[in-house]
């Protein structure tokens, strides 16, 4: 496995085209403008993570890790919708309307596109995970002081998920489970294991700060990985002449189109027929389509079929009208999102 040329920098590795699928496993890393500040204090950050519970809430996300620095952060999540991009939209979105309104600014508050490269599990996301939580000894002011200060200062350190893997506290958001399990057959397990694993990084050259930066760039992984993520790319690539093709099918977890049909239906109090059948300004079919990208893991042009839409830029626009809902629209979206995920 190649390491990251010296020099390069984990944001400046820009990539087109963005790979999703259902269960893909991500380290997302994401850079205040121009590299301001996006945290000027503790009500910045508190308020971050309530975003961060919400939007995991949302979109369905397993929460594996994250980090929070003065001008950037880094999380670890899993995607069992394949919807990465929805999760970090919402994320960005949420947070950038409360700085900005906070601290009496306009403009972007965050560097262009996010970072976002894809983890193998096993020994990859448990090493990545060391490499991110050592994060904050590995800047100026900490990371020439003496190991035993370096841990010291990460065990204050109040804005990373390390305290939660390491039994000081739980977070009802964060899994830390899966990455706990990979730990267990060289150092020990649970929690103190845990401890060991990250605090050995600051030593062990071999393993920490200098070893797990990603490999590729696509992600971080054996090589079988790599060529996978290489194929998937490619076949991606091969569709972005047709926009409404770029995203993956999503696959995994699934809902029957017939099920999602029925389930807007009824929630909206209407025949499943009505809607397949043209109508102007018909907020129903809207959700039928949204339902149907998110839950039955179709293509704008696969809805666009089955709701007779015309085409996938159709059925984008359609989508697009969900935004901002009024109260009584936001309750029946989430009225579906309760009943389809229940159902799955």
């Amino acid at each position: 496995m190649t390491i990251l040329p010296a020099g390069v920098s984990l944001f400046s590795m820009a990539r087109k085209l963005r790979i999703q699928f259902a269960g893909a496993i991500y380290h997302v890393a994401v850079r205040g403008n121009a590299r301001q500040v996006i945290f000027m204090d503790d009500r910045d950050r508190e308020r971050f993570l309530e975003s961060l519970a919400g939007a995991v809430k949302t979109y369905t996300v397993r929460l594996y890790l994250f980090c929070l620095m003065p001008n950037h952060f880094h999380l670890l999540v899993e995607t069992p919708l394949g919807n990465l991009s929805d999760f970090m939209g919402g994320l960005i979105t949420s947070y950038a309307v409360y700085f900005n309104k906070r601290h009496q600014r306009s403009g972007h508050l965050t560097q262009g596109r996010y970072g976002a490269w894809l983890v193998q599990g096993d020994k990859y996301l448990l090493n990545l995970s060391r490499y991110l939580h050592l994060n904050p000894v590995h800047v100026r002011g900490i990371k020439d002081k003496s190991r035993a200060e370096r841990i010291k200062y990460l065990g204050s350190y109040r804005w990373s998920s390390l305290r939660f893997y390491t039994g000081h506290k739980r977070m009802s958001f964060l899994h830390t489970g899966p990455i706990l399990a990979q730990v267990t057959a060289h150092w020990g397990g649970g929690n103190r294991g845990y401890r060991r694993f990250v605090e050995n990084g600051l030593t062990d050259q071999d393993m920490s700060w200098t070893k797990w930066p990603e490999t590729s760039p696509l992600g971080v992984g054996s090589d079988e990985f790599l060529a996978e993520l290489e194929e998937r790319y490619r076949t991606q690539a091969d569709k972005a002449t047709k926009r409404e093709d770029v995203a993956f099918r999503k696959v995994g977890r699934r809902a029957e189109t017939d099920t999602v049909l029925i389930t807007v239906a009824k929630v909206f109090g209407i025949p499943k027929e009505n809607l397949i059948c043209r109508r102007r300004n018909a907020t129903d079919r809207a959700v039928a389509a949204w339902s149907l990208v998110r839950f039955a893991g179709l293509t704008q042009r696969a809805v666009a079929h089955v709701l007779h839409m015309g085409s996938g830029s159709a059925v984008s626009q359609q989508i697009k009208r969900l935004i901002n809902p009024p109260t009584s629209l936001k309750e029946k979206l989430a009225r579906v999102e309760q009943q389809l995920l229940t159902s799955n």
